[in-house]
């Protein structure tokens, strides 16, 4: 069950959105039938139900679009072995089918906005973590697994790396950092380019005020990418400059850079030191300097080992495999099961 926000997977940016696909997709190859409730503009490749159209947009909707998604996309499941549930209110709901195995990912941090939810959730539906360090932040929530994201290494080629250039792939909000990204690259002496979603007013207020200023022939915005656009530019960068200034939980935009071969400069904020080995596929530096200095360095990196690297530890197979190790353990733990391992009473 994916939140209503953006369709699985997305045209655009949309990190929790790619991860369902890939999820999803590799549960169908693994064997397993799938049945995604998501936006009906939803291309992923697996049986699918909706109940708006068209995604919500990120920003644009409220908690009764949530609501009424969830109550719908509960409504329609039929007759289902386990609910992964991406949503915030679905695990809440669903206490309504005590019978109905269910399990649900935190995609964001353990904040004060989130931490009581799934405190109270935690008792009965098992909580995700995505890193280790964001199952650290889960003050008095039981974490039933750590499960770092997986991609498809199929889909991500891999790239010479000859554009002579680094690149800022996210989206433009200071916890991400462009504008820190443009001021380490042009010290370096090293083109940058930016790549990033700009939608919603705070991210055009910060465009305005911190990106805009900086650019200029060696610093350039792309605007917001779609898929392809973004595996040409991952391959052909030297580079992913990625320098966060918030305990992010995961970070995809990383084991896609690493998947097409380009190594990664990032902070050792939240997840990244689980993904970035450091002088191996990239460089962890707590300062822009050190980001500077690193940033020289880049060519040093072998682009096979950092593909290596994520076939090795961020794979869809691996991703898969610890899914469903804890839809088993749900499963074996629900109070009515029938023959076949199919839930009783669950509508």
């Amino acid at each position: 069950m994916a939140p209503p926000w953006l369709p699985v997977p997305p045209a655009g940016y949309g990190g929790t959105e790619n991860v369902l696909d890939t999820l999803a997709r590799g549960l169908s190859s693994a064997g397993h039938e799938v049945l995604l409730c998501a936006s009906g503009d939803s291309t992923c490749p697996v049986t699918r139900t909706s109940v708006f159209p068209h995604a919500i947009g990120v920003g644009s909707g409220s908690s009764v679009d949530e609501i009424r998604h969830v109550l719908h996309s509960y409504q329609d499941l039929g007759d289902v072995d386990v609910v992964h549930d991406h949503t915030l209110v679905g695990p809440l709901y669903s206490g309504n089918f005590p019978s109905l195995p269910v399990v649900t990912t935190n995609h964001g941090p353990f904040n004060e906005d989130l931490i009581d939810l799934f405190r109270v959730v935690a008792g009965r539906v098992p909580v995700i973590a995505i890193s280790h360090h964001q199952a650290s932040t889960a003050t008095n929530v039981p974490i039933a697994a750590v499960i770092h994201h997986g991609v498809d290494v199929a889909d991500f080629p891999v790239g010479a790396g000859g554009g002579g250039y680094a690149l800022f792939l996210g989206r433009m909000h200071p916890a991400k950092a462009p504008h820190v990204a443009a001021e380490i690259a042009r010290s370096a002496g090293y083109p940058l380019r930016i790549a990033a979603k700009m939608q919603e007013p705070d991210e055009r207020q910060y465009f305005e005020a911190m990106v805009r200023p900086l650019l200029g022939a060696d610093v350039s915005y792309v605007g917001e990418v779609s898929r392809q656009e973004k595996l040409d530019l991952l391959g052909e960068a030297e580079c992913l400059l990625n320098p966060i200034a918030w305990p992010e939980p995961f970070g995809m935009v990383m084991i896609e850079a690493l998947a097409c071969g380009t190594p990664v400069l990032t902070t050792p904020c939240g997840a990244a030191p689980e993904i970035v080995q450091d002088g191996t596929v990239g460089w962890v530096r707590d300062s822009a300097a050190g980001l500077v200095a690193a940033l020289g360095k880049v060519r040093d990196l072998d682009r096979l080992a950092c593909r290596r690297h994520v076939e090795t530890h961020f794979s869809v197979e691996r991703m898969v495999a610890q899914h469903v190790a804890v839809y088993e353990q749900c499963i074996d733990r629900a109070p009515m099961i029938g023959e076949g391992g199919r839930v009783l009473g669950a509508a």
